[in-house]
């Protein structure tokens, strides 16, 4: 079958369903965008790369800040940018605990806004869609039923099963959005969930190893 042949399809479709087929064909196409968009933005930010944190976290953890520094470097990632701010907190003498506390939840809580950004439009379309594809049926069922009634004793079934047919389009395809919308968002959550326990633990382990004097100094003389 040729594309021509498809897209008269698709048209025909769009039109027996109604107006709220076509809004839920724009929401399969703004879930599908989100989708891809949040894929690659959690991979820009290395949101399943967590192995040169720990490693600079182990290090720390064996004494050696000079090689935990060198190791987290000027990475990106969500889980380095906070480990390397818990390690700057820690060498700093200006920051009391309570203070280096703050400091990195406030770090902490930046990077998981970045992550989450996009999941609260894929919740939305999640919820949404099934009840544009359920406003779309009734509103079908309404007009099947409406021409009934004028069709009086001459009425059709055919016809009435047609219309409610049609009219059942709106709710499958709600359907259709909202599942891959639910699934890609329970996905996400988890990726940014294992990425906020990952950070908690690393910052925890930074946190419960107080860095000697000396390497305050050779911190202070770095940079």
């Amino acid at each position: 079958m040729d594309i021509a042949a498809r897209w008269s399809e698709v048209q025909e479709f769009l039109i027996m369903g109604g107006p709220a087929i076509w809004a839920i064909a724009a929401l399969s196409v703004l879930t599908v965008a989100l989708i891809l968009w949040k894929v690659w933005r959690l991979m820009l930010m290395g949101a399943w790369s967590g192995r040169h944190t720990e490693a600079a976290v182990r290090l720390w953890e064996a004494g050696d800040a000079a090689g935990a520094r060198s190791t987290l470097g000027a990475r990106q990632s969500l889980r380095a940018i906070v480990a390397r701010r818990a390690i700057e907190v820690q060498l700093d003498d200006s920051y009391d605990d309570t203070q280096s506390r703050e400091e990195i939840q406030r770090v902490a809580k930046n990077q998981l806004a970045r992550a989450r950004t996009g999941m609260r439009a894929l919740d939305l379309i999640a919820t949404i869609a099934p009840l544009l594809g359920l406003l779309g049926t009734v509103l079908g069922m309404i007009a099947a039923f409406q021409t009934l009634q004028e069709a009086g004793s001459r009425a059709d079934p055919a016809a009435l099963a047609g219309g409610i047919w049609e009219a059942l389009l709106t709710t499958a395809a709600g359907m259709a959005v909202a599942i891959p919308a639910g699934i890609a968002l329970t996905w996400f959550e988890s990726v940014t969930d294992r990425a906020q326990g990952d950070m908690e633990d690393a910052v925890t382990r930074i946190m419960l190893r107080k860095p000697a004097r000396s390497e305050r100094a050779l911190a202070a003389a770095a940079e």
